[in-house]
């Protein structure tokens, strides 16, 4: 497995925008239409096309707002033929890893509309933790912190 992120462009824009969700998994996420347009209409929303070595397998979304930097993980689908392959994990994982180094952020954001049992188990596993907020479309608001050494260690007297 090699995931690797690339921005939209001509090359594979088509291929993106025919990415496929089983149908039970419509109700969870807008589809790739809606978050293209809404990442032309902000800025701060960067779309990507999630790739294993040269094959689109998904789709992300994520940005950075406000004087904080509170970075967010959008929207993240893996296509319906790519589904149960680890793909989902591997790339949240590395788009944690590029968003944090990106932004200089230690925590990262995200919701998810509470009946996705399967990413909500995804998210978990992988360090997120419920903050006890929602966001202004109800869904609950999880975060992911690392904890960064800085400067000075610690010496035994």
């Amino acid at each position: 497995m090699n995931i690797l992120f690339k921005d939209i462009d001509k090359a594979n824009e088509n291929m993106v925008r025919n990415i496929e969700l089983n149908p039970d998994q419509e109700k969870f996420i807008e589809t790739v239409e809606e978050c293209l347009e809404e990442a032309s209409e902000y800025e701060e929303w960067c779309p990507v096309a999630i790739y294993n070595n040269d094959e689109v397998v998904g789709f992300a979304m994520y940005g950075s707002f406000g004087p904080n930097r509170d970075t967010w993980i959008d929207r993240i689908m893996i296509d319906k033929k790519h589904q149960g392959k680890g793909y989902g994990k591997a790339a949240m994982l590395k788009l944690i890893e590029i968003v944090s180094k990106k932004y200089e952020v230690d925590t990262v954001y995200l919701s998810i509309i509470e009946e996705n049992k399967v990413a909500y188990e995804l998210y978990k596993s992988i360090g997120f933790e419920y903050i006890n907020e929602k966001d202004p479309n109800g869904e609950p608001i999880f975060k992911r912190s690392e904890e960064r050494r800085v400067g000075k260690e610690c010496r035994s007297r």
